[in-house]
């Protein structure tokens, strides 16, 4: 009984606001980037102009890319297994809903105190969420982070996450926003025509929304720019 009333409290408290205090002076060093690359499968980002995450719900993966310069085309670093993603498929729409977020989002936060080990917070809710989403209560706090229990986050397990905050560190340097991508699955139109008909309310939002920045991505290794407009929508800019 004492167990699973533990395991409940876990499962509750998930990515709360507590997630996120007011940085205190850590006890323990932040990784250093001087570690990233280390594994023979990945390549050694020496210099990064900027960094693009893609996460994908029903594959269960996170993928890291890097812009050495400005105006190259962004190279994969590694594909990391998302431990655990709680909710089903389909954008967060509410506080409690347990739901990941689909959409594009960016790195607004680092927390090297989080009580998941280390944690990059998103900018949830955006533009097109506070519009689409409650209005009292869209939800908060949605982090990438160590540890493999989740509610609305993206656990990462403790020794992926110091690999990622180290390289979002060195990004971080440059100036320019980590963009964060979080898609449904990967939106090829066999995926997209073989779900089942209870996700028909969100089929026009990942064939006319999120699609398209997927393809624009695997054509030209470069993320498309974007626009939200009054009615939440996103909207790619021509380049």
């Amino acid at each position: 009984m004492h167990r699973a009333c533990f395991l409940l409290l876990i499962l509750l408290v998930g990515c709360q606001p507590s997630d996120s205090p007011t940085p205190q002076p850590n006890t323990s060093p932040e990784p250093e980037s001087q570690t990233i690359g280390t594994k023979s499968n990945k390549p050694n980002p020496e210099k990064i102009n900027q960094l693009y995450i893609r996460a994908f719900k029903t594959e269960k993966e996170l993928e890291i890319w890097f812009q050495p310069n400005k105006g190259d085309k962004f190279t994969l670093y590694h594909t990391y297994p998302v431990l655990r993603a709680s909710g089903r498929l389909g954008p967060k729409r509410k506080e409690g809903d347990g739901q990941v977020p689909e959409g594009i989002y960016h790195v607004d936060r680092f927390n090297p105190n989080s009580k998941f080990h280390l944690s990059l917070g998103l900018n949830y809710p955006n533009a097109s969420d506070k519009v689409r989403s409650d209005k009292t209560a869209p939800g908060s706090d949605i982090f990438i982070h160590g540890s493999n229990v989740s509610i609305g986050c993206l656990a990462m397990g403790n020794d992926p996450i110091e690999e990622i905050y180290a390289i979002a560190t060195k990004a971080k340097a440059s100036g320019n926003k980590i963009r964060v991508d979080i898609f449904p699955f990967r939106m090829t139109d066999e995926n997209l025509a073989s779900q089942p008909e209870k996700y028909k309310v969100q089929l026009p939002f990942w064939q006319n929304e999120l699609k398209p920045f997927y393809v624009y991505f695997e054509k030209t290794q470069t993320p498309a720019s974007f626009t939200i407009d009054e009615s939440g929508k996103y909207q790619q800019v021509k380049h």
